[in-house]
């Protein structure tokens, strides 16, 4: 994979290169841990997410709050679509609940990829603090070897992607010790990003050559990553769906639909549930593919965050999404007991219980109503 466009297509996020890099190197110097530096990098940027992740529930709840509203307008339209999806969007706008709420939290993450993406693939830059001009002499000087420890392209790409020219000088001590004493960069400087016994600067693979060949105790335990990053990915989308507001009630509905397709359109279509269920599916693929491509501690970085992810729902679903939920079951239920009363008040005092030939034949009075009719006869 190919990434040398990419800074020229994203270039507008160097200000959060430079502050996410600057955000581990000062997690990476107190902790004196990779793993844990991204683990509070993680932390950090989830936790800053939190106040849109809040307003993406709320637009949810919202969206469900006005489902009725929104069955009656598809009964009013059941046979024009158009006008259906006008109509929802203009109620959807006039209560603050509009679709488009929940594609900010998407979006803001996506835009977060790249530039910790650039701190992962820059340690000697972000957290070494070796310049870009040393960085590349040192490119020079390793290409330069008589058996040249690294290709020209890895050469030319030095200043954004450095991990081959630490793996370089980590395993040739001789070639580092000349680098050291030309002044390209000092011990203090080479990174350990090893965590748990796992080299989180390798990319995991997947061929049996790599995975039980010579490299068998650097691959194999990389597996994990990607394992565990599709693992948590399925959670967190199997939690999201879940504590979701009126999840029961709207999978009844759709039950209901199916078995009275007259009542289909008055299922509401939510755009944003469509959306989250494409996502659902195809979410994980493009994670468990990408984990393949990048280094090991980008899956770190979506493993924590997908765990993240999973506690923030459960947060939001306990603070906002169940009390919602029983306050409207609450309401439901004295509505409930009031149409129950309503009936059985307007049950006795119906006149038409009481038909004309039955008048004196109610309860308790049977035993007059016969005497009555005895002393007519005589």
């Amino acid at each position: 994979m190919n990434f040398t466009a990419v800074p020229l297509i994203l270039g507008f996020t160097w200000p959060l290169d430079t502050l996410f890099g600057w955000l581990t190197r000062v997690f990476f110097q107190f902790f004196g841990s990779y793993g844990l530096a991204i683990i509070a990098l993680t932390i950090l940027i989830r936790g800053l997410l939190i106040p849109l992740n809040v307003h993406s529930q709320k637009a949810m709840i919202k969206q469900q709050a006005l489902s009725s509203q929104q069955a009656e307008i598809r009964r009013k339209y059941p046979g024009d679509k158009k006008k259906q999806q006008e109509e929802v969007a203009k109620l959807l706008s006039q209560n603050g609940a509009q679709s488009f709420g929940g594609c900010i939290l998407p979006f803001v993450q996506l835009i977060f990829i790249y530039p910790i993406f650039s701190v992962v693939r820059g340690p000697l830059r972000w957290l070494g603090e070796v310049s870009n001009g040393n960085i590349k002499a040192l490119a020079k000087f390793l290409y330069e070897q008589p058996k040249p420890l690294i290709s020209s392209a890895v050469m030319k790409a030095a200043g954004s992607n450095n991990i081959p020219i630490l793996h370089a000088i980590q395993n040739n001590a001789l070639v580092l010790q000349e680098a050291v004493s030309k002044g390209y960069i000092k011990m203090g400087q080479i990174v350990d990003m090893n965590f748990l016994g796992i080299d989180l600067s390798l990319t995991p693979k997947f061929m049996p050559a790599d995975l039980f060949g010579p490299n068998q105790a650097k691959y194999l335990p990389l597996l994990v990553i990607p394992l565990l990053v599709l693992l948590t990915t399925l959670v967190q989308m199997r939690v999201q769906n879940l504590l979701k507001p009126n999840y029961k009630a709207d999978k009844e509905a759709k039950e209901r639909a199916k078995l009275n397709p007259a009542r289909s359109d008055q299922v509401p279509e939510n755009t944003m549930e469509n959306t989250m269920k494409m996502m659902t599916w195809l979410m994980p693929v493009i994670m468990l593919a990408t984990t393949f491509s990048f280094p090991s501690a980008m899956g770190f970085y979506w493993i924590v965050g997908n765990l993240m992810m999973i506690l923030q729902q459960f947060i939001i679903y306990f603070l906002f999404s169940k009390p919602l939920q029983e306050k409207k079951d609450e309401m439901a239920l004295k509505k409930a007991m009031a149409f129950s009363k309503d009936v059985q008040g307007s049950d006795d005092t119906d006149p038409t219980l009481q038909l004309p030939g039955n008048a004196g034949h109610t309860k308790g009075s049977s035993k007059p109503a016969k005497q009555t009719n005895n002393r007519a006869k005589r």
